[in-house]
């Protein structure tokens, strides 16, 4: 077949978009949509469709998914079975298991980051009270929150998309649990490997204690300052101090007046001789800021430190992809001036940075250790867009109305599953009613939708149609249907998984679900034979993205938590793949035949 120009066009804008995808520096969300804005400006993609894909079903349902999550997890319904497991601890394999199983059956009914963000913090204070690193456990659970995603229709937005896919080439879409035969199979097969075999093919190394847990352990970075009466600081206001607290790589975290610790920073109150400056730094800094302002060490034992004022408490945080810290440093936010919220810390892959932190760009996955007053820091994870780590920093959780919350989904879902009402419109009438009841405030309904993922989707989709209507994925088609030249439908289908499988790993799963749907139903046009099965095995082969930490936000979230490395993965998940290829085929054949 003969490469049209439109084709050309499209085949180059998506070239592009992969390789910058894969290059990392910029957001998924925004590569997106500057592909499409090409494709605007260069004729492939029509005007009238230029913003359709905001309006897809897919699209609303997918946001709309992440709302009811946000309220599950508020109302404490997550939580209460979380803290079920905690009881196996002690004995690895046990805990792997139930937590693994647990978390596969929280992401079958919810988005399955969020399953993740809920359970990371009782896996970690599960593996420090086991004194174990939580790289064994952490990565399983990862892994097992992406297989039970693809149990149900709601569970992961590539089955969202494959829904709507088949609704366009047969009809009828596929229902709420039509991914249950195949998703639990693969779910099942996927937990017993990551419990028995998966976590012992981690390296040695990562065996070791937690290699993020000295983020926390910052007693010994901690000084007393004296500030004697020939000390250029008298007369200042700590807050003028932190020019020269920067220069030297120190933070000044607060003012003991008297034997008393001021309230939160005290950044407006004037020192005096005798005041102490409780400073944070490394040895060599303090040094440096005990010379330059003339300060004295101060020796004095304490049972407490200062740091175990009521007012004030260190937060421990992860950097999901999309956050608002993402890719800009502490100093660009203005963390400090504004907010009186000092980073003290940033562990990026189990590796720590403790000079000039706030000059440090953030990546998705890092861990950051905040340190402010209590109220503070609560607004401040919010507004970054990161999730706390040990259970702090929560949402107020509303534990009284986990039944209810729970009830209004459970009914959403009957009625989307037996057909009496549109699934889109079910889980807005639980959006509604959350609102109503106060699960979740209306100001966070927003907040609590992925936007840079809705920024995806939407962009997606149109260049997903025009790659359609230019002939390009029949280009596709005939190149995957000539490869397996010979070969039964079987073969073509394991190949397509293959194929789908590797795109995943490299690029966004949603992304991937929207090229790799309508290859399939050309593919299944070609053969003859029924789209069902290509589908569902795209439906499998765009969640399982397990050989890098990109691939899939789970994977992205526990990298900086499990002081894991970009290369740690493939060494579970390739054999995982593997796994799910060999029991995924046979089964999407016995439930979808040819």
């Amino acid at each position: 077949m003969h490469m049209t120009t439109d084709q050309a066009i499209l085949f180059t804008l998506l070239f592009f978009f992969f390789a910058l995808l894969i290059w990392g520096r910029l957001r998924y969300d925004l590569v997106a949509f500057m592909v499409l804005i090409a494709a605007l400006v260069l004729g492939v993609v029509p005007l009238e469709r230029a913003f359709s894909g905001f309006g897809h079903p897919a699209t609303i349902i997918i946001a709309l998914v992440l709302i009811v999550s946000k309220g599950l997890s508020n109302s404490g319904a997550i939580e209460l079975v979380g803290k079920q497991v905690s009881r196996f601890s002690k004995s690895l394999q046990t805990h792997i298991a139930a937590m693994a199983g647990i978390s596969a059956g929280l992401s079958a009914v919810m988005n399955n980051v969020a399953a993740l963000a809920m359970l990371i913090p009782v896996d970690m204070q599960a593996a420090k009270k086991a004194q174990r690193s939580p790289a064994l456990t952490l990565m399983p659970l990862s892994f097992a929150t992406i297989l039970g995603g693809m149990i149900t229709l709601i569970g992961t937005p590539p089955n969202i998309i494959i829904a709507e896919f088949r609704q366009k080439a047969t009809g009828e879409a596929f229902a709420m649990f039509d991914f249950a035969p195949v998703g639990l199979a693969c779910a099942v097969f996927g937990v017993l490997f990551v419990a028995t075999i998966g976590w012992r093919l981690l390296p040695v190394e990562r065996r070791q204690p937690d290699a993020a847990a000295g983020m926390l352990d910052v007693s010994e970075y901690i000084a007393e300052l004296h500030v004697p009466e020939d000390s250029p600081a008298i007369g200042k206001r700590v807050r003028e101090l932190d020019t020269e607290a920067e220069e030297n790589d120190v933070v000044i975290v607060g003012l003991i007046r008297r034997g008393k610790r001021l309230p939160g920073q005290a950044r407006l109150v004037e020192i005096s001789k005798g005041d102490i400056l409780v400073v944070e730094a490394v040895p060599e800094a303090m040094d440096r800021i005990v010379g330059a302002l003339k300060l004295d060490y101060q020796n004095k034992e304490h049972d407490t430190g200062p740091l175990s004022s009521e007012d004030m408490s260190l937060m421990e945080v992860v950097v999901p992809i999309g956050a608002r810290i993402e890719g800009r440093t502490a100093a660009s936010l203005r963390l400090q001036y504004r907010h009186d919220v000092t980073l003290l810390g940033v562990s990026r892959e189990g590796r720590q940075f403790r000079e000039r932190v706030r000059n440090l760009e953030i990546r998705a996955g890092d861990v950051l250790l905040l340190f402010g007053s209590n109220e503070i820091l609560q607004e401040i994870n919010a507004w970054l867009g990161t999730l706390p780590l040990g259970g702090q920093g929560h949402e107020l959780i509303q534990r009284h109305k986990a039944w209810l919350a729970s009830g209004l989904f459970a009914g959403a879902i009957l009625l989307a599953s037996s057909g009496v009402l549109y699934l889109a419109v079910a889980l807005a009438m639980v959006v509604v009613a959350y609102v109503l009841f106060n699960v979740l405030p209306a100001r966070h309904v927003y907040e609590s939708i992925e936007w840079p993922v809705i920024v995806l989707l939407g962009s997606m989709i149109p260049l997903g149609v025009a790659l359609e209507t230019s002939g390009g994925t029949a280009l596709i088609a005939e190149g995957i249907t000539g490869l397996s030249e010979g070969g039964t439908p079987v073969v073509v289908l394991v190949l397509l998984m293959v194929v789908t499988m590797t795109l995943s790993d490299l690029m966004n799963n949603t992304a991937t679900a929207v090229i790799a749907a309508p290859i399939a139903v050309d593919i299944a046009d070609r053969l003859q034979v029924s789209p069902d099965p290509f589908l569902m095995a795209v439906a499998v082969a765009a969640s399982c993205a397990f050989l890098t930490p990109i691939g899939h936000k789970n994977n992205t979230l526990v990298l900086g938590p499990g002081g894991y490395r970009f290369g740690d993965y493939w060494r579970m998940g390739l054999p995982l793949e593997i796994l799910i290829v060999v029991v995924s085929i046979p089964t999407i054949l016995w439930v979808w035949p040819l």
